[in-house]
């Protein structure tokens, strides 16, 4: 049963980053390596499958391998990022939760910075 629901939400997140690849607000590449790790956790099959594809091959591949993000896709996906906390942080009323944002931010910006190679 849980084999069955990585699968799901392997295509569940295939699908969010497919609509990213033409939405260019939605980011590609953190829907699809979350897609990536549903499918290698729900069933070798599919792992073998979604690495095939060639959507892996275009928007994943080259960071799984060299451990890069071009600036652009690192601009893009912080930018859907900093969206969606901003919402969270405008509908948030206690000071504790938008500092804690606050600080989601800035770690965020220090990991895409400093851990993220710039491609």
């Amino acid at each position: 049963m849980k084999n069955i629901i990585f699968v799901i939400l392997g295509f569940f997140f295939l699908s969010l980053g497919m609509v990213g690849i033409v939405l260019p607000l939605i980011p590609t590449t953190p829907f699809l390596l979350l897609a990536s790790y549903f499918f290698v956790k729900g069933s070798k099959r599919f792992e073998v499958w979604f690495k095939g594809t060639t959507i892996y091959k275009q928007h994943l591949e080259e960071f799984i391998k060299e451990r890069s993000l071009t600036l652009r896709k690192k601009i893009m996906i912080n930018l859907f990022a900093d969206s969606m906390i901003a919402i969270a942080f405008i509908m948030a009323e206690s000071t504790m939760v938008r500092v804690i944002l606050v600080l989601i931010v800035l770690y965020k910006y220090y990991y895409f910075i400093f851990k993220i190679k710039t491609a």
